[in-house]
């Protein structure tokens, strides 16, 4: 029935943003028309958190050693906005967007149905 999951990232400076997507962070893409890209993701895994607040929806790149991870980007010109932390669940960072916002990049420790 469901056959994949379709994230938006909406921002004032989206060529930007989606140059860093493909350039930095590599990832493979397909332009649906007029530079429109469409980027591929990696195995992905959908989480329900309680909330007291308004439902509200989260986007997280995942890694497997978030160390090396950020040290590639840093190479790559990418801007860490938040060091490391230990969430307990995973140890969380966060990278800085060509727009100013930050986007989480997370190295779970909890078991994964999207990875072996």
């Amino acid at each position: 029935m469901i056959t994949g999951m379709h994230a938006i990232v909406f921002s004032p400076q989206a060529e930007q943003v989606r140059a860093f997507f493909s350039d930095v962070l590599g990832m493979p893409s397909a332009d649906a028309g007029g530079g429109w890209l469409i980027f591929a993701l990696p195995p992905a895994e959908l989480a329900v958190h309680p909330a007291d607040g308004a439902t509200r929806h989260e986007l997280y790149l995942m890694c497997d050693d978030i160390q090396a991870t950020l040290a590639a980007l840093r190479d790559k010109g990418a801007e860490i906005a938040r060091d490391v932390s230990d969430q307990g669940w995973g140890l969380l960072a966060a990278i800085r967007l060509p727009d100013g916002s930050e986007l989480p990049i997370y190295e779970p420790r909890h078991p994964s149905p999207a990875r072996p």
